[in-house]
């Protein structure tokens, strides 16, 4: 995902202007005495436009006027002193920087100067920020990366609670207008995201509200009302921390790796729950055969008690008990091995499922 920057919460701007002139040791006494005059006008301090008003007296400088007719080119640093916040939701952050730019201006061509003792040097996301000029292009205006070799730099180690800055990679783009070309000078912050808090905050609440719905297997297979209360709460809490998790995301209509992940965890609960339906059907059955076979264990003996042991009674009984166990054959054979399978009974599906629903959920974690 790429962030553009849309809130700057400050931005100093320090104009460095070049001055190409020698260094003299002695002052003109004109300044000298514009110096003692403008202290004379005024008790505090010397205001500096009086300065610079009579030394660019006569030169014709304008200050709104491009210094050269075939453009000047201006050198740009960036230092970034903080980067407090990523919106992944709106798609924006907010950094604080200061903002250098040099370029040579001839008109400020003075020769009368002290010399100067200070040295005046100066699932990777990515986020870029785009400096241009606003009015001039690049006939007018070239905007240069300055010649240092990191003309973006950090002033302080920058630590953010959801990524790591790891690279800073400045380019130049020539952007194409209407007004012609334009000269971008671009920045890109590559970050590292921050595992823990997604763990802590995402996966290890599912992986334990999933454990928990394979406690159901191990009640037993009568244990119907509390297995479905631990199965129905673990649903509802996975689709509370579905919606939390993607209240912290943007908002995009393709599918996130995180939904697919959350949306098969959430499967696994339901399959869960499927299961206690097959086991509690299962379980019902089993008692209502039980007590159909007491009421025909009860038939039998009363049919016992008055039973005809005569050779016509002894044929009847006979032709309708033991005539159809002679029609079995193969076909026969197959369907009651499937309805073996399908007969498990209750306790064998759970023993089953404690090791089938783990194994399942492993294989997908890995793959």
């Amino acid at each position: 995902m790429k962030l553009y920057s849309s809130l700057l919460t400050w931005i100093p701007l320090v104009s460095c202007i070049v001055i190409d002139s020698d260094y003299n040791v002695a002052m003109d006494d004109e300044v000298t005495t514009l110096a003692s005059s403008a202290k004379r006008k005024d008790r505090n301090c010397t205001r500096d436009t009086a300065i610079i008003d009579k030394l660019l007296n006569g030169t014709g400088y304008n200050k709104f006027r491009i210094p050269k007719d075939d453009g000047v080119r201006v050198s740009v640093e960036f230092w970034i002193q903080a980067i407090t916040s990523i919106n992944e939701i709106t798609n924006d952050f907010e950094m604080d920087i200061y903002i250098n730019e040099m370029w040579l201006d001839p008109a400020l061509n003075f020769a009368n100067l002290n010399p100067c003792k200070q040295n005046l040097s100066l699932s990777h996301q990515e986020c870029f920020l785009i400096y241009e000029s606003f009015n001039y292009n690049n006939q007018e205006v070239q905007m240069r990366w300055s010649d240092s070799p990191e003309p973006v730099v950090t002033m302080t180690r920058i630590v953010l609670p959801d990524f790591d800055l790891i690279k800073i990679s400045p380019t130049l783009v020539n952007a194409p207008y209407p007004a012609g070309w334009w000269d971008e000078l671009h920045v890109r912050l590559t970050f590292e995201r921050r595992y823990i808090w997604y763990f802590m905050q995402a996966y290890l609440p599912t992986y334990l509200t999933i454990f928990i719905s394979w406690i159901s297997f191990s009640l037993g297979p009568r244990s119907l009302p509390a297995r479905t209360m631990l199965g129905v709460n673990a649903l509802l809490a996975m689709i509370f921390q579905f919606g939390n998790i993607m209240r912290n995301l943007p908002r995009v209509s393709y599918i996130k790796a995180i939904d697919v992940w959350m949306l098969m965890s959430m499967t696994f609960i339901f399959c869960s729950l499927l299961e206690l339906a097959i086991v509690g059907y299962k379980v019902k059955n089993e008692d209502l055969l039980k007590k159909r076979g007491s009421i025909i264990q009860k038939k039998v003996n009363n049919q016992l008690d008055n039973f005809d042991a005569s050779p016509a009674g002894l044929c009847r009984y006979e032709r309708r008990f033991i005539l159809p166990m002679e029609k079995r054959g193969f076909i026969h054979f197959i369907l009651s091995r499937l309805r073996a399978i399908r007969n498990l009974p209750p306790e064998k599906i759970d023993h089953l499922s404690s090791f089938v629903f783990p194994a399942c959920f492993a294989l997908f974690n890995v793959s």
